[in-house]
């Protein structure tokens, strides 16, 4: 038996998550298993796991989610789907950073609700992880109540947050009689969740099957043929989607939604332990996504008109003749008329979060475009730049070294302000945008702000390579938000990324967004417009994993992520490499 030692780790907003660790054989340490437990259960379910793998050369990690097991905080409870996947991005990162294992190395081997928790990481996060194993994955419940997913959304609505109780009983689970045994006798287990949670589970599931092409990591679907708990449909689909070139998927008759511990599990665990030890063959580069690829077709279609009688059509343009009558009203709606719903003024109005318009009309229909999802992700993207950007000021001042901040198109430059709220004489921040209105407003906040000491704005194209590199002396902190996001192809982005590259000092860093994904993109292209020469507003979307190729191909190595509870927005902190390729 191996013998496992009990740790904890520190979640982002300072949770103490509770783990078990299993060292691999002396002498044999950079591989690593990364085991996640079906929801309500923990990581003391997964012990017979970490044996029958059978994989002594690997280190095998099992945690117990927050709100379960040995973990902390209330029961069956999260902030958010989108907190307890940034605790495993903080897990696999301190599994990394304390164990030496490369993540190259590391394989995932997860179950029910953990399987969405590692699809939405490998969607969000893209990690170049070497594996992963999704067994039953929980992509959408059997709820067999009648409309029992719409009187939950309902009840949520009227009274917020409250508990269920699983209805699945032990027998539904396995054929094995020990696991029914322990599982009804188990005190950690968590019989009770969170509604907010259930609910976000089943809108994260749907967002990651719809957008599978996006995932890059080799991966294993595992089916239970007779699943009484999730419904296989999407799992199909899901793997069906599934952009890996590497990918497999087996249905596994008579099981039961316990896959690992079915009474004939050695039919699956075979499976993993087999898929784990042949995937050694990195992935395929992203770098010319933007010429073929599930993004790329996206692209054109959504550049391509409608049938002009199509109901689409016909309900698109409704929709641009409200924004226009809403318009009249709403300042906002009519800000983004006049100077495009991505230029630095539209995106300043949306940071105040300020409803205002003509009538009290106008200012309910301003709060209700200012309330919208894309919108509130962006106030939560600045949350998160401001968030990386002063720890990374306060990393750089810790260390003795000087405060230069480039921002290469930095609208009004809001952001990068608020976080210096605080400076020295000797901090030196330089804003650059291409738009003059842009530089205008920079420089009345700068005044404003009495940060003219500081601080400056200056016109500059974001995409000149000789421009970038020419700034002198070279910065220690780059910026650079909601730009490449709004530029389909990646010949400009290299440019732009190297740029920088030559503009950041060595062990530098670089602070860039991204925006893998959005639910109302359609939306987006055919009714509002963009601030360049007012055309329609169309976006390729650039996966994670393609845009952090591209960023370390500049020669940056990426540290850290945050990402909003939708996956909307990333921000992302890379450091530059002394001497790239890193």
């Amino acid at each position: 038996m191996r013998r496992s030692e009990e740790c904890t780790f520190v979640a982002v907003d300072g949770t103490q998550i509770f783990y078990r660790y299993w060292p691999a054989l002396p002498g044999v340490d950079d591989r690593a298993v990364i085991l996640l437990h079906r929801g309500h259960e923990h990581s003391g379910r997964l012990l017979h796991v970490v044996e029958e793998l059978n994989l002594p050369e690997h280190s095998m990690f099992a945690w117990d989610a927050r709100g379960h097991g040995r973990s902390p905080g209330r029961r069956g409870y999260a902030p958010s789907v989108g907190t307890l996947v940034k605790d495993l991005d903080m897990f696999v990162r301190h599994v990394v950073t304390t164990r030496g294992i490369p993540i190259e190395n590391i394989s995932l081997v997860a179950q029910s609700v953990g399987s969405v928790l590692a699809a939405a990481w490998a969607h969000d996060y893209a990690p170049r992880i070497r594996s992963m194993i999704l067994a039953a994955p929980a992509f959408q419940i059997k709820l067999y109540a009648p409309f029992a997913r719409r009187a939950l959304s309902l009840l949520h609505k009227l009274i917020g947050d409250f508990t269920v109780q699983s209805y699945v009983k032990a027998n539904y689970l396995t054929h094995d009689p020990e696991r029914i045994s322990t599982f009804r006798s188990d005190q950690l287990i968590t019989r009770s969740i969170s509604v907010k949670i259930l609910l976000e589970l089943d809108e994260t599931a749907e967002r990651v099957v719809a957008d599978a092409q996006a995932i890059q990591v080799p991966t294993q679907v595992l089916i239970s043929g007779a699943d009484w708990v999730v419904r296989k449909e999407p799992q199909i689909e899901f793997f069906r989607r599934l952009g890996s070139p590497i990918k497999e998927m087996h249905e596994l008759k008579n099981f039961y939604h316990d896959t690992l511990g079915e009474n004939d599990r050695h039919l699956a665990i075979d499976k993993a332990r087999e898929f784990i030890l042949t995937r050694f063959a990195g992935p395929g580069s992203l770098l010319d996504a933007d010429t073929k690829g599930a993004t790329k077709e996206e692209f054109d279609r959504l550049s391509r008109p409608l049938p002009p009688w199509s109901p689409r059509a016909i309900a698109f343009l409704a929709m641009k003749a409200g924004l226009k009558g809403g318009g009249r009203l709403s300042n906002g709606i009519r800000i983004g008329q006049e100077t495009g719903f991505d230029s630095g003024s539209t995106l300043d109005y949306i940071y105040r979060d300020r409803a205002s318009g003509r009538t009290a009309l106008g200012k309910a229909i301003d709060r209700l475009y200012l309330n919208s999802i894309g919108w509130r992700g962006i106030r939560i993207r600045k949350q998160h730049l401001e968030q990386l950007l002063i720890r990374t000021i306060e990393e750089l001042r810790t260390g003795g070294l000087p405060i230069r901040i480039v921002d290469i198109a930095a609208g009004h430059g809001r952001y990068v302000l608020d976080a210096m709220k605080t400076h020295a004489d000797d901090d030196s921040v330089l804003l650059r945008d291409y738009d003059a209105v842009n530089v205008r407003e920079g420089n009345v906040s700068i005044a404003t702000r009495g940060m003219d000491k500081v601080a400056r704005f200056e016109n500059g194209n974001a995409f000149d390579r000789d421009s970038l590199a020419a700034i002198w002396p070279r910065m220690t902190i780059g910026v650079v938000s909601g730009l490449y996001e709004l530029f389909p192809g990646n010949a400009e982005l290299r440019e732009s990324l190297a740029g920088l590259s030559d503009a950041i000092e060595p062990n530098g860093y670089l602070i860039y967004t991204g925006q893998p994904w959005h639910p109302q993109i359609e939306f987006i292209a055919r009714t509002l417009s963009s601030h360049r020469d007012h055309t329609s507003w169309i976006m390729r979307r650039r996966t994670q994993g393609e845009l952090d190729e591209l960023v370390e191909a500049a020669g940056f190595r990426k540290i850290d992520q945050l990402t909003d509870d939708w996956g909307i927005f990333t921000v992302s902190l890379a450091q530059r490499c002394e001497a790239p390729p890193c």
